[in-house]
């Protein structure tokens, strides 16, 4: 096997997610349930941020995305809390022989401020990926005005993580 044919022992993925946003509904960003005037309509809890590094975790271990996973025509999956998606996906991880060494998150809404609640977000990732919060960036961003974010119709949310391939 040449090097190029053979799987680097580090993996980098990138993940991404956009909800509409709705009046009445709950929003979560990151296993935590936000105070806001709107939230994600989704066929699940609609959490862009943990459905972000769902798609980074399966990305960087060569695996489907969770549109695979957990099809959003498939009724039994309705209203599905996304900490569900995040163990799946990590225990194909596990499964491939791969741990997370760090995760990286921007989340892009209007309303609400999201500096409040980046203590317990951050919490919240460390704890479903069972790795420390030193290991969990996490920004939030306006669109200031601009777009689909800026106008508050949008939620966007981009992740970036580290996975690394368990010594054998």
């Amino acid at each position: 096997m040449t090097a190029a044919q053979h799987p680097s022992s580090n993996r980098i993925g990138l993940g991404t997610d956009r909800h509409r946003l709705e009046g009445g509904r709950p929003l979560w960003i990151g296993g935590v349930e936000i105070p806001a005037p709107a939230g994600a309509v989704a066929h699940s809890d609609g959490d862009v941020v943990l459905h972000a590094i769902a798609d980074a975790i399966l990305g960087a271990i060569g695996s489907c995305d969770i549109g695979e996973l957990f099809p959003d025509d498939d009724d039994q999956h309705r209203g599905i809390a996304s900490a569900k998606i995040i163990e799946k996906a990590m225990a194909e991880a596990r499964e491939r022989g791969f741990s997370l060494v760090n995760v990286d998150v921007v989340v892009e809404v209007e309303r609400p401020r999201l500096q409040p609640h980046r203590r317990e977000v951050k919490a919240s990732i460390a704890e479903l990926l069972g790795v420390s919060p030193l290991a969990v960036g996490f920004k939030g961003k306006t669109g200031e005005g601009v777009g689909e974010v800026g106008s508050g119709r949008t939620i966007e949310a981009t992740a970036v993580v580290l996975m690394a391939m368990k010594e054998q």
